[in-house]
């Protein structure tokens, strides 16, 4: 219910609203359901341009409330936290340092460094 109730709540479904760069666009679209559900305890990754579009300039918390953020509609911004470690968003695309998993996040390629943890599914096998 909450995430059926935080898509019915997206103020851009409609016709016209979607722009690929900066956004509002499906990263945004997605970024936007994970906030409003906050225990599927998941953010997108560093390379997803448009994941951090608002609508207004922000300054607040991060997805994960472990940290803070400031952001000029996804165009230029920072966030401090531990899941998200150090960003820097220029433009959409992010650079930064994950502090946990230690690793450098890359424009275009995301992280790159030790193992997150994350699942990954396997590729398909060959017939």
């Amino acid at each position: 219910p909450k995430i059926e109730d935080a898509i019915a709540a997206y103020g851009y479904g409609h016709f016209g609203d979607y722009r690929i760069w900066p956004g509002p666009n499906s990263n945004t679209f997605t970024a936007t359901v994970l906030r409003a559900v906050p225990e599927l305890e998941t953010t997108l990754p560093s390379n997803a341009v448009g994941k951090d579009f608002r609508a207004y300039p922000y300054v607040g918390l991060t997805d994960s409330g472990t940290g803070v953020e400031a952001s000029l509609w996804g165009l230029l911004g920072v966030k401090f936290g531990w899941v998200e470690g150090v960003e820097i968003n220029v433009l959409g695309l992010v650079a930064g340092l994950d502090l946990r998993h230690p690793a450098v996040k890359l424009p275009g390629f995301g992280r790159v460094g030790v193992d997150d943890g994350t699942a990954v599914a396997a590729p398909a096998r060959a017939k």
